[in-house]
């Protein structure tokens, strides 16, 4: 017989019981446990399961009791990952799948995302390559699904000799680098399910230690379940008979529990159904967690369908009462080891400065976090000639009211407004600027209030892409998010439309010089003009200079448009500082838009907005060469806020650093060209 063993429904009010049930399960969730690679969360979990044994499989086990009855309790831990099946000579790492994906969008979920490499020396962090956004033109036949074949790994390496000097070999295993995330009652990542099956197991272990049931209970967090329970079924080889075996197994959209003949287990249990005939058994009982969005990088797991396993696993060890939930340590320290250590090049200010705000919403329109961030990093000079103007710019001034030129970099990055919000609280989102949709589906997500006079904006609310149940095509149609409520919650929260709505952000080093994160286009130029401003002495200047950090550059040229209408005649010449979308990735041809990353500042001769007059091209080269700066040249796709200013007068010179995957997650940077453009910049802005 089949029961369910919670029904799911959006939440309408989330108790404290409810959050920190599901804080603990997001941190059994967060931990690395690849196929065979179980080991990896030992560390975290012993802390909390004292008194287990592990294996020569990998399994963890406890044994409470002894005599008759014999039951055994058992979950496990593994969820499909990856491995390294080879190195590049350009230093990229290929991957081959650990284990069956359960969901078809799987390995496409991974492209853009961050990764941790479990190398023998500590993890490693990677991005997977994705085509860049503004060469959709190029990429207008790439409509198929992603697979692992296509997943190229960024770890900042230029050859396979830096890719090895960090420590990554063959066979390393790979997993997706996830934040603990919890939303309205729910918590959220790969085998969401599984994680809670395995709590479950755990804290009812822990509670019948101090129990007094009759006969013998094993409590067993197996390993290898993506290859048929090979873990479970070693076990099961060598424990001999049982008088009742119990599976929490991994999540469904329909939570059940049932007891099923041992011939009924199917193919995903297949080491399981082969040696169980030793135990004596000819049925098991398997309870699986009502999950949203199962098989995703995004699976969601509500505290009542937690509660209803642990009152399951609990009457499966024969005491009544559920146990308290076990969560295991968050080991931070070592995540965060490699971003707090102090760089031991001359960039570690510049990498501070991009770290500060990187990571900051700037949904075009809502742009206020980063402006207050970047005028609260100007040197006292420049601060107290800020100015924000009527569009959201902001302007710092500087020298004679003579021969003005200005330097533009903008404060906003492609990202999602709300659109609309249906009954079910499913939000519709509207793309504002180049959005690459299938970078964002079924990945966490945040939606950002905007302040209200002169009060403290609310916390953001977190949430996820809805992704696809399946899909013949690699773009998802509509970009759609869920907060975990109804409409009515929503509205009641304070949500409307028009609301920012953005990724999980989290600015990484890779290796070397370069730099992972989301909005590097434009943050990055913020950044080198910051850099720029602090060097500059402005009593020494002979012509006046503008400073500009320009509001909805994406989607519209809309803030530069507001400030070229207001001091575009004035203007001898516009630096457009902004992103040079580079071809130097592993999934572009080189005959375009080439300029390697790390290999100085790229003067954008040409774009699909502006081309640069040879003149002003001249101005920048001989500055370069003057002051021993690294240059590059070339031509790429997009447009810069000066084209919007470029109609008043003023000629528009493309000032850049080559960077990858451009309007994705993934977005890379290196921090020597980061360099050489705030020096060109500087060497411009003081020019007689």
């Amino acid at each position: 017989m089949t029961t369910p063993l919670v029904a799911q429904s959006p939440a309408t009010a989330v108790t404290p019981a409810d959050v920190a049930t599901v804080e603990a399960v997001a941190r059994w969730v967060a931990l690395a446990a690849p196929p065979s690679g179980e080991a990896h969360a030992l560390d975290a979990l012993r802390g909390v399961l004292p008194g287990w044994t592990r294996d020569n499989m990998g399994n963890l086990m406890k044994r409470v009791g002894s005599g008759s009855p014999r039951r055994m309790i058992a979950c496990a831990m593994d969820v499909p990952a990856f491995v390294v099946s080879g190195i590049t000579e350009q230093g990229y790492i290929r991957l081959h799948r650990t284990g069956v994906a359960a969901h078809p969008l799987w390995d496409q979920f991974h492209e853009a995302h961050q990764l941790r490499i479990l190398s023998a020396r500590g993890d490693v962090t990677g991005v997977v390559a994705i085509a860049n956004g503004h060469f959709a033109r190029q990429h207008r036949g790439d409509t198929t699904v992603v697979g692992v074949d296509q997943l190229w790994v960024d770890v900042g390496a230029s050859s396979k000799a830096q890719a090895e000097a960090l420590g990554i070999a063959l066979l390393d295993p790979v997993v997706a680098s996830r934040p603990v995330w919890t939303y309205a009652g729910y918590a959220s990542g790969p085998a969401a399910g599984a994680r809670a099956s395995c709590a479950a197991v755990a804290s009812a272990g822990a509670a019948a230690a101090a129990s007094s049931q009759p006969g013998e209970t094993i409590y067993v967090l197996s390993s290898q379940r993506s290859f048929g329970w090979v873990g479970l079924a070693a076990v099961l080889a060598r424990v001999g008979t049982l008088d009742a075996l119990t599976l929490l197994d991994e999540g469904k959209a329909a939570g059940s529990a049932v007891m099923l003949p041992v011939a009924r287990l199917g193919q995903t249990k297949r080491a399981v159904s082969r040696v169980i005939a030793s135990t004596g058994l000819d049925s098991v009982r398997v309870l699986t967690p009502a999950v949203r969005f199962a098989g995703t990088l995004v699976e969601s797991v509500a505290a009542a369908d937690v509660r209803a396993l642990l009152q399951e696993a609990a009457r499966a060890g024969g005491f009544a009462n559920a146990p308290a939930l076990l969560a295991p340590a968050l080991d931070t320290a070592k995540a965060t080891e490699n971003a707090r250590l102090p760089r031991r090049d001359a960039y570690g200010a510049i990498e501070k400065t991009f770290m500060t705000i990187a990571d900051l919403p700037g949904v075009p329109g809502h742009e206020w976090r980063v402006r207050e961030a970047i005028t609260a990093l100007l040197p006292a000079w420049a601060k107290s000639r800020a100015v924000v103007d009527s569009a959201g710019n902001l302007i710092v001034s500087a020298g004679p009211d003579r021969d003005s030129i200005a330097f533009i970099a903008h404060m906003d990055e492609v990202s999602f407004e709300v659109e609309s919000i249906s009954r079910d609280g499913m939000v519709r989102l509207a793309r504002r600027g180049g959005v690459v949709p299938s970078a964002w589906e079924g990945q966490p997500a945040a939606l950002h209030f905007d302040r209200v006079g002169n009060s403290d904006a609310q916390p953001s609310l977190r949430g996820v892409f809805v992704p696809r149940d399946s899909a013949r095509v690699k773009a998802p149609a509509v970009s759609t998010a869920w907060f975990g409520v109804d409409s009515a919650t929503l509205v009641a929260q304070g949500v409307r439309v028009g609301n920012a709505v953005t990724g999980y952000k989290r600015a990484s080093r890779l290796g070397g010089t370069r730099l992972t994160g989301r909005g590097s286009d434009d943050r990055t130029g913020s950044t080198a003009l910051l850099h720029a401003v602090q060097r500059i002495d402005p009593n020494t200047l002979t012509h006046k200079v503008l400073f500009v950090w320009s509001v909805r550059e994406e989607g519209g040229l809309n803030g530069a448009g507001a400030f070229g209408a207001n001091h575009g005649r004035s203007l001898q010449r516009i630096y457009s500082v902004d992103t040079f979308v580079s071809s130097d990735t592993p999934l572009e041809g080189k005959a375009f838009a080439y300029a390697p990353l790390g290999q100085g500042f790229v003067l954008r001769g040409l774009d699909d907005g502006a081309i640069s007059p040879p003149a002003e091209r001249q101005r920048v080269l001989s500055a370069a060469r003057a002051q021993g700066i690294p240059v590059q040249q070339g031509t790429t796709h997009g447009a810069t806020d000066g084209s919007a200013i470029a109609p008043y007068g003023a000629p528009n010179v493309g000032l850049s650093w080559p960077g990858r995957y451009s309007h994705t997650p993934g977005e890379v940077l290196d921090l020597r060209d980061v360099d050489a453009l705030v020096r060109i910049i500087t060497a411009l802005a003081v020019a007689r």
